[in-house]
């Protein structure tokens, strides 16, 4: 944790320096007060000033996470219940409830950009960053298992008829998949073609 030690005719003036110089607001840190000013002799001699340590609390990225998701949903009047589950380097949110569709969107497109932004919100001012993965009702899950399906399905058209096939355009997550799913064939060769957004993967017969 960040700490700094600061002086000032009063305590109020001494925080104030310290908030400024960390560039924080006063609701990030706690304070102590190393010593009350005192104005000394006829208030001139052996005056002392204000003596304050501030430390900057360490952010709960997570807490964070929940509380910018919380005010999502509250503006589009959605109850949404939030299951949180840890898996290696990151943290899954899965959201639950009734009509979240408008959460996913077309491919996911809506999910993936509340992702980021739930991301930006947890991590801004966050000394540890933790990676946040938004899914609801297991659809990351459910698309996974279809674009492996299709992916499979692709390939062997690819090598019944020789010629490649080009996906519709996909984000980098969703190619992925698709690569991963044919990565082990080695007749087929994947490669991603043209500019995001309308990037797509090409599957084609290895040469």
């Amino acid at each position: 944790m960040t700490s700094l030690e600061k002086t000032g005719r009063t305590v109020e003036e001494a925080l104030e320096a310290a908030l400024t110089e960390l560039g924080v607001s006063r609701e990030r840190v706690e304070y102590e007060i190393l010593e009350n000013p005192s104005k000394g002799l006829f208030g001139l001699i052996g005056a002392k000033p204000a003596r304050v340590l501030v430390t900057v609390k360490e952010i709960d990225p997570l807490e964070v996470a929940m509380t910018f998701l919380q005010s999502i949903f509250a503006t589009m009047q959605l109850q949404v219940a939030v299951e949180k589950m840890t898996r290696d380097e990151h943290v899954i949110l899965n959201l639950r409830g009734e009509d979240l569709g408008i959460l996913i969107g077309k491919h996911g497109q809506t999910l993936d950009a509340l992702q980021y932004l739930t991301n930006l919100a947890a991590n801004r001012d966050a000394e540890n960053k933790v990676r946040i993965v938004l899914d609801v009702e297991d659809y990351r899950k459910r698309r996974t298992e279809t674009l492996s399906r299709l992916a499979l399905r692709l390939a062997d058209k690819v090598k019944r008829r020789g010629e490649k096939v080009a996906l519709e355009p996909m984000s980098p997550h969703e190619r992925k998949i698709i690569h991963v799913a044919l990565q082990d064939d080695s007749r087929i060769v994947t490669y991603s073609e043209g500019d995001e957004p309308f990037r797509k993967v090409v599957i084609a017969l290895k040469r």
